[in-house]
């Protein structure tokens, strides 16, 4: 005989703010499944408190299926009535338990249950093992049609472990489970709400930096040496090069080195709290919007048509039968260092252009690198014959920092091969204005509201209603 005396339970409740991350996430395109191992009443009421679940979103169930061909079945079933949720634009989540998703995950069945889960708002897959979970992320991986798709898995245990490292991004969350999952991944956190500031702040920022070093990367290297094909057209193609190999070899380890490297790490499009506050800028990264195929042949054709300004202005400002007043003719290296000083010119200034936050750094490394260029070529025009290298830069620098015509091509080559550029922001962020272009210039409209208001002691509201005003005008 027994007798119940008392109970314990341990209450296994959300994180804070997980309600709201999720409700960004899917406000920012990003499809939300969750794998767990609880079962299907609990599943859901987690999904309904976690906002997966809407209450205006039709549940689709595919449970206790006992056969590959009963999972079939009513996979096809749901399809059918998804047909009519489009219709009538509704949304919907896919439930299936461990046992159904067992025999979807064959073969034979995984395109049909793609064909279920992929117009599903979300997906509840219950019951399901630690092996389910890692075969789940996988299905989307080797799907050829979700080629493009990235995959992300968080987990916070050691059964998620599998799943974790699958994915192509793994975050593990460092709780009261242990720290398994954490030591699996790619990325740490503390609660699950901070995943938001890892992909809205961090994901975003790093996607347009590394966008803008690769193709950087590449326009700076094809504007230097597209040039020697344009002077083998003038040699005969006799394999005469038109810069000397030191020059040639320090490009890209000094005088091109820094500005990708400072835009790189501290460019910043979009404050942290912008970026927050508005989770459909996530999108930029998902639609590719920085770097695709479009983004990188522009790229490529700006830097050729900035080699062809260059070389070209260049070479018939120097004709090949030019005296000096001194009646000393200038030759070959003479050509050659003032191509390559117009070059690193150029492709500093387009770093500028490309640069959205300035800092100091940003100026050291754009001014640097031209300085740099220009006390090298002084030491380095006189290493001979104290050691056995740049014999055929010797006291060139004296011919071209003593030359008029020298100092007249560095103002008007960069300005003509920057001029188009120029004129392409500038339409671009007047005429086809970006998301990210509008909420920065959201940015600027509540910083000098700001401003006014601490200069002239306005009240809040007055500076609100300011902004207001300001703002259809400054669209226009």
């Amino acid at each position: 005989n027994l007798f119940v005396i008392g109970a314990t339970a341990i209450e296994d409740k959300l994180q804070e703010g997980v309600p709201e991350a999720i409700a960004n996430f899917q406000e920012a395109g990003i499809r939300v499944w969750m794998l767990t191992g609880d079962k299907q009443e609990t599943a859901v009421n987690i999904g309904y408190s976690s906002c997966l679940i809407k209450q205006d979103m039709s549940l689709l169930l595919c449970t206790e299926k006992q056969s590959a061909e009963d999972t079939r079945q009513t996979l096809v079933q749901i399809i059918d009535r998804l047909s009519g949720l489009k219709a009538a634009k509704k949304e919907a989540v896919l439930v299936i338990d461990g046992m159904s998703l067992l025999y979807a995950l064959e073969s034979d069945t995984s395109e049909l249950f793609l064909d279920v889960a992929i117009p599903c708002q979300s997906v509840i897959c219950c019951r399901v093992t630690p092996i389910q979970k890692t075969c789940v992320v996988n299905l989307f991986k080797s799907s050829k049609r979700l080629q493009r798709c990235v995959t992300l898995a968080v987990g916070d245990g050691a059964n998620d472990v599998g799943m974790i490292q699958a994915a192509h991004v793994g975050v593990g969350i460092s709780g009261h489970e242990g720290l398994q999952a954490a030591c699996a991944s790619d990325y740490s956190i503390a609660e699950f709400r901070f995943l938001q500031k890892l992909l809205f702040v961090h994901g975003v920022w790093s996607y347009i930096r590394l966008s803008k070093v690769i193709l950087y990367s590449f326009y700076k290297n094809i504007c230097l040496y597209l040039i020697e094909l344009w002077f083998a057209t003038q040699n005969g193609f006799s394999g005469q090069v038109l810069f000397e190999r030191w020059t040639i070899s320090l490009y890209n380890v000094i005088f091109t080195l820094l500005p990708p490297l400072v835009f790189g790490i501290i460019d910043r499009p979009v404050t942290e709290k912008a970026l927050m506050a508005n989770p459909k800028l996530y999108k930029t990264s998902q639609n590719a919007e920085h770097y695709n195929t479009k983004v990188f042949w522009v790229w490529i054709l700006d830097a050729v048509m900035h080699s062809l300004i260059a070389f070209w202005l260049v070479f018939l400002a120097i004709p090949n039968g030019v005296v000096k007043s001194d009646g000393v003719s200038v030759g070959q290296w003479f050509v050659g260092v003032t191509v390559y000083t117009v070059i690193v010119f150029i492709v500093s200034f387009k770093a500028g252009l490309i640069t959205e936050t300035w800092t100091w750094l940003s100026h050291l490394a754009i001014w640097g690198s031209i300085v740099m260029w220009l006390v090298f070529l002084l030491i380095y025009c006189h290493v001979w014959p104290l050691l056995d290298i740049g014999v055929d830069m010797f006291a060139v620098d004296w011919q071209v920092y003593s030359s008029a015509t020298f100092w007249f091509l560095l103002v008007v080559v960069p300005v003509a091969a920057l001029l188009i550029d120029f004129t392409f922001f500038a339409f671009q962020q007047t005429v086809w204005k970006s998301t990210t272009q509008r909420i920065f210039e959201d940015q600027l409209l509540m910083v000098g509201s700001a401003h006014y208001q601490k200069s002239f002691g306005e009240s809040e509201g007055e500076s609100v209603e300011l902004a207001n005003v300001i703002q259809p005008a400054y669209s226009r």
